[in-house]
Order: structure tokens, then sequence, then C-alpha cells
């Protein structure tokens, strides 16, 4: 899973759903653990900008 940053509006609605703790929102960035995720692709569905890719 990766972030484009270039959509990505930094809402955080993507951590809270995150129920492996993949992702977190450092210094106004979203950073993706993939060795934490489990590709369940609820952030992929909760993303207003859809920003989430595989």
């Amino acid at each position: 899973m990766k972030v484009n940053h270039e959509k990505c509006g930094y809402c955080g609605a993507c951590v809270g759903v995150c129920k492996e703790l993949a992702i977190e929102l450092v210094e106004n960035m979203i950073v993706i653990d993939n060795k934490k995720c489990n590709n369940c692709k609820l952030c992929m569905i909760v993303c207003p900008l859809n920003a989430l890719e595989e």
C-alpha cells in the first residue's frame, strides 16, 4: 500500500481505521508500514480523496 502525496489531504481517516496500526500521521505526512499492513484495504475505502494505492 502506498500514499499518493499529491492527492492526500492528510485528514487521518486512514489512520483511524487501520486495525494493524500500520498507518501513522507523522509531521503532516501519512506513513505506511507495509510490514504491518495486511492489505485489508479499509484505508482505501475510507479515503475521501482516493489517495491510497496498491
